[in-house]
């Protein structure tokens, strides 16, 4: 088979939402659908014991949320579907931002009952600096919630895009009876409760059919046409241009820890959603269909697997065939690689594969060669570009409690922070290490994560810090000031760029008059080169 058609059969997504939304219970539904598990676990529940199988941390089984993006790879209607879902705590919306430059369209998850959030917001900003297509799954309707019209008007309003439904709910919480659907004319009985596959969906002609009547009710088939004539006099029509541009948003309704809803919204999202397309790099737009092989790491993920100690680098591949065994560039390290155990997920669970195509998100074992942002080619010395690392907000200082495990403390803050899960800054005289994270439940990871996978025991004291900025300087006289009044504020970062870490927003304001040949950047990407700094 031709590389096109390799391309034309996948679809590379990610599902987002503000937390306790229903992301996960959703990715769990899309696998039972699919049939690549045959029960779905539940995140949060003390009657069903088994667990959602993206949450495969202990952590995250303890607290009943993601806090790492999980990559799971299927098979649907012909199709290979790689689902990121990814962390919907605003903590760790880090790895959520990254994770979104490894995708090709998203499908946003929102509660009935709380409407848009916070959260939903700020990750819907990201899709629409990216034109992502992004479809709408309303969930949660077993519950008293939002009207479905209320809930579409503060979609368009507070996330800035227009929506289309193309299923619409009857009654809501305890009068919930289904979803019809708009387009194929069929009504999906709602049945609480369900973990396996089971369905009982009604075809009718169209909205006279008098069989409507019959099957849910005669007022409620009266409402269902008065809601469906509003709808297509109020909502334009959905035209496939239009949501693959990012311009529309087709929204689906159902309860996905019932089961309910997620065929309609599986079948339409294979039947719309885009291929893999082209990536910007520093040679310019780079083509999926192109010859040569290329792509980049935008995870790392250490001890998947506990018992073994693996590390693995989570690629995406933009271009031409990848293939087992077979040497590849390493841009940044200028040296050739081979990789004889490449795999796919599903969750922890993953497979040796001895081929991929653009789209396909794989494994690749890592010695610890692979930093977030790192480009594989066939030779070329370009790099992807727009994998983002953020300026921290909250800050503590690393003290070893037990000196009998400085190496293991030393590995596992290396470790965890090449995954991205924080940030790392030395300073020296005095090598004090400081841990930078975007939102402070990331520590209680990292806290964890060092004692029960690395075995180090450590305290994190906190320090007054505004934000961490990037100074990036040609003279060591343009940071003369700098570095004379504010040096118990200047640290290194792992690549040894200066990063200040100012105790107030006047304070760095301050330090920009004072050092106006300098540029303190607050964000970078991950592939960026290292700034040509000097210690003076």
């Amino acid at each position: 088979m031709g590389i096109k058609k390799e391309i034309e059969k996948r679809k590379t997504f990610a599902i987002i939402s503000h937390p306790d939304a229903g992301k996960t219970t959703l990715t769990e539904k899309l696998l039972l659908y699919s049939g690549a598990i045959q029960i779905a676990g539940a995140v949060k529940s003390n009657k069903i014991k088994k667990t959602a199988t993206s949450d495969f941390m202990e952590i995250e089984r303890q607290r009943g949320i993601s806090v790492s993006t999980s990559v799971l790879s299927f098979n649907y209607k012909g199709y290979i579907i790689n689902l990121l879902d990814t962390p919907g705590h605003k903590d760790f919306a880090e790895d959520t931002y990254r994770t979104l430059t490894a995708v090709d369209s998203v499908i946003l998850v929102i509660d009935s009952v709380k409407g848009v959030e916070e959260q939903t917001r700020k990750l819907m900003e990201v899709c629409r600096m990216r034109n992502y297509p992004v479809i709408v799954f309303i969930n949660k309707l077993d519950r008293e919630g939002k009207e479905p019209i209320e809930l579409l008007d503060e979609i368009e309003k507070e996330l800035n895009i227009k929506v289309r439904p193309l299923t619409w709910p009857v009654g809501m919480g305890s009068r919930f009876k289904g979803v019809y659907n708009i387009y194929k004319s069929t009504f999906n009985f709602f049945k609480s409760g369900k973990t396996v596959v089971e369905e009982e969906v009604t075809t009718f002609k169209d909205l006279s059919d008098p069989d409507i009547d019959k099957a849910i009710g005669h007022n409620e088939a009266m409402a269902l046409r008065d809601d469906i004539e509003l709808i297509d006099t109020i909502y334009e029509n959905f035209k496939l241009e239009s949501y693959l541009n990012g311009d529309i948003a087709p929204v689906f309704f159902g309860s996905a820890v019932n089961n309910f809803g997620v065929k309609e919204l599986l079948d339409t999202f294979v039947e719309i959603a885009p291929c893999p397309g082209p990536r910007e790099a520093t040679c310019g737009l780079v083509e999926p269909s192109t010859e040569k092989f290329s792509g980049f790491v935008f995870k790392i993920h250490a001890n998947i697997d506990p018992r073994h100690r693996d590390r693995i680098a989570f690629f995406r591949v933009c271009s031409g065939k990848f293939e087992r065994n077979k040497f590849y560039h390493h841009v940044r390290l200028g040296r050739d690689i081979k990789f004889p155990n490449p795999a796919n997920f599903m969750a922890q669970d993953k497979s040796i594969i001895e081929e991929a195509f653009p789209g396909d998100v794989i494994g690749l074992y890592d010695s610890g060669i692979f930093k977030i942002g790192d480009t594989l080619t066939e030779g070329e010395a370009f790099m992807y570009k727009g994998v983002p690392r953020f300026s921290p907000e909250h800050f503590c200082e690393v003290q070893n409690t037990d000196p009998f495990k400085s190496k293991q403390l030393e590995k596992g803050l290396m470790q965890l922070t090449d995954e991205g899960l924080a940030q790392l800054f030395l300073q020296n005289p005095g090598n004090r290490r400081i841990l930078g994270v975007v939102g402070t439940l990331q520590f209680d990871v990292i806290k964890y994560r060092l004692l029960h996978e690395f075995g180090a025991n450590c305290k994190f004291s906190p320090i007054n810090g505004y934000k961490a900025v990037w100074v990036k300087f040609k003279n060591p006289k343009d940071i003369e000031d700098l570095t004379t009044y504010r040096y118990h504020s200047l640290f290194y970062d792992k690549n040894n760029n200066l990063v200040f870490i100012p105790e107030s927003k006047f304070i760095l304001q301050l330090a920009k008059e004072k050092n106006p040949q300098a540029e303190f950047l607050e964000n970078m990407e991950h592939n960026d080169e290292t700034l040509e700094l000097e210690a003076s």
